[in-house]
């Protein structure tokens, strides 16, 4: 777990298979109060989920499940809702642009609790062609045959 970084409580292993991660950001979310509650009991699904930035410049995050509380009442929350994300202006003046370009998305890649807060890490991602996933596929079983074979060697 890299340094300052809390529990993790969802992660999107998905994103680097169908991604080229160039950047990562660190983002808070903004959730209603039964949200909380249901995100630190793991009740989250973060596949597929992805961040937009709207007209008013704000970053949203679409898609994020995060299944109601259990023991909340009427005031629980809509599951699939659009929930805000705190980035800072010149961040997001920065991801404007960039996701203007052809190909780029953002991708949220975790979402973990940090010094009681929920966090979510969004990467800025390119998307892969088909040919590009095979090759990956390939050297990831090329390094497992290399490692397989190191250790029967050293037997």
């Amino acid at each position: 777990m890299p340094k300052g970084q809390g529990k993790t409580i969802a992660q999107n292993k998905k994103a680097s298979h169908d991604y080229f991660i160039e950047e990562t950001y660190e983002a808070g979310i903004v959730l209603q109060g039964t949200e909380i509650k249901s995100l630190r009991n793991g009740r989250v699904n973060i596949k597929d989920a992805h961040a937009r930035i709207d007209r008013r410049g704000e970053v949203q995050l679409i898609n994020l499940h995060i299944s109601e509380y259990e023991q909340g009442n009427r005031f629980n929350h809509d599951p699939t809702r659009s929930r805000k994300l705190l980035l800072h202006r010149k961040q997001i003046d920065k991801l404007i642009g960039l996701t203007q370009q052809q190909g780029y998305a953002l991708i949220p890649l975790k979402i973990y609790i940090k010094n009681g807060y929920a966090k979510v890490l969004i990467g800025l991602g390119k998307g892969k062609k088909k040919y590009d996933k095979r090759e990956d596929l390939k050297k990831k079983q090329m390094k497992r045959d290399i490692d397989r074979a190191l250790k029967d060697h050293m037997r």
